[in-house]
């Protein structure tokens, strides 16, 4: 390969990098190109994004960036393929759902949510992750919750006074 094309390699990995916020590294060296079209056309339909790399061109990429990816380096061995996608959890589920008929993809690495995770027995953990703004939802739902509370109590504690108000009423005439 030229310096040139290794140059333009480099910036499509910063490029892609830089544009979504998550990424698994993966290997995916075992599949056949018929397993290897079934899983690109599992990952279009996700929009989850796959792309092969050598992994110097990687691990160059990843040392040109303002983030501290090197903790990843030690994963970058073999063949590396990275999966990209805006879903922390996407290419995970994507990832468990095709190794259960193959051993492949391979997890050997993610990058989710500004958070690093080495190792295939990540896996789980990541099919669970939630996003930040899923947090975000289910704290505001939490916070909301005594407030609908004290509001129906409220609400049902007038009409039961009013009930008992009627009933005294209607009792002294």
């Amino acid at each position: 390969m030229k310096k040139e094309d290794k140059y333009i390699v480099v910036e499509q990995i910063t490029q892609l990098v830089n544009e979504y916020e998550h990424f698994y590294v993966t290997d995916i060296a075992s599949l056949n190109s018929e397993e290897t079209s079934s899983l690109r056309r599992a990952c279009h339909k996700e929009d989850v994004k796959l792309y092969v790399v050598k992994n110097t061109l990687l691990k160059k990429a990843l040392q040109g960036l303002e983030t501290d990816y090197s903790s990843l380096f030690d994963t970058l061995k073999g063949n590396t393929a990275l999966m990209f996608c805006n879903t922390g959890n996407a290419a995970a589920k994507l990832i468990k759902e095709f190794r259960k008929d193959k051993s492949v993809p391979a997890l050997k690495a993610a990058y989710v949510e500004e958070c690093f995770y080495i190792g295939p027995e990540h896996l789980d953990t990541l099919i669970h992750i939630k996003s930040k703004n899923e947090l975000i939802a289910d704290i505001v739902a939490l916070l909301q919750s005594p407030a609908k509370n004290v509001v129906s109590a409220l609400q049902s504690g007038g009409t039961i006074l009013h009930g008992v108000l009627k009933t005294l009423e209607e009792r002294e005439n």
